[in-house]
């Protein structure tokens, strides 16, 4: 391994990966972080968003409530209606053209990096706000009367009874859409953001050896993913609901 690093005139294709590798090292990590960054917080942004939007869009509007109340409930979730269709039927790399472009366009100030997050944190809550909604609905209707029951205003049902569970329940979807995030900013590159398709392309076009580029990045983009995918696996299992419970015999009516 060693000595394939220390080639300097490289011939086979693999020969050209770890050349680049070496001497483009900074580069290639730089990437790595400005990808990761960009997946990380417009993530966990976008989730915060589309779990604000799910939550939203469960919200019941009764007879008895007055009519502002009702205006601004139906206003609220026809506007994230249609955020969310807008977002969900575009592709990424449209949006992020319009959104960077357009921002300077109006005579606004945005760098690639800020720019990136924010169509993907955007793009994330479109899809998350659809995931979450069915998350919730898929908590049984008992769970949100039995604590109305005990008192609880649905705003507070919604807190400590539901939220809690349709948290546990979209985990997978919500590792499966940050892995998305991940390879997608490759996509961000349009928009100048220096993740590692770019780094990749500029790399690649200083001896023309695009291949042997375009691999090692596509080896960095597989650890990263199996990485998270399997961190994401262990923290969906220490949140699974337990399966041992052990009944309180002491209650049972036994006959007797």
């Amino acid at each position: 391994m060693i000595a394939l690093l220390s080639i300097e005139e490289p011939v086979a294709s693999y020969e050209w990966v770890a050349f680049l590798a070496k001497k483009y090292f900074n580069m290639f990590l730089s990437g790595t972080w400005i990808t990761l960054y960009v997946a990380i917080i417009g993530t966990i942004i976008g989730f915060l968003l589309g779990f604000l939007i799910g939550v939203i869009e469960d919200v019941q509007i009764n007879r008895e409530d007055n009519i502002f109340k009702k205006i601004i409930i139906k206003l609220v979730k026809i506007i994230f209606a249609v955020y969310v269709e807008v977002f969900r039927d575009t592709p990424m790399i449209v949006q992020a053209m319009v959104i960077y472009y357009g921002i300077r366009l109006a005579g606004g100030s945005i760098s690639p990096i800020p720019a990136g997050i924010l169509v993907t944190f955007l793009n994330t809550g479109a899809y998350m706000a659809e995931t979450v909604r069915a998350g919730i609905k898929s908590i049984d209707v008992g769970q949100r009367e039995g604590a109305l029951a005990l008192g609880m205003s649905p705003l507070k049902a919604m807190v400590v009874v539901i939220i809690p569970q349709a948290f546990r329940n979209i985990i997978p979807e919500m590792a499966n859409m940050f892995l998305t995030n991940l390879k997608m900013t490759s996509v961000l590159n349009v928009i100048g953001v220096s993740e590692l398709f770019l780094v990749a392309k500029t790399t690649g076009a200083i001896y023309y050896r695009y291949f042997e580029a375009y691999l090692l990045i596509a080896v960095i983009f597989f650890v990263l993913c199996f990485i998270f995918n399997r961190l994401f696996l262990v923290l969906e299992k220490k949140l699974a609901a337990k399966k041992d419970y052990v009944l309180a015999v002491e209650y049972i009516d036994d006959g007797q």
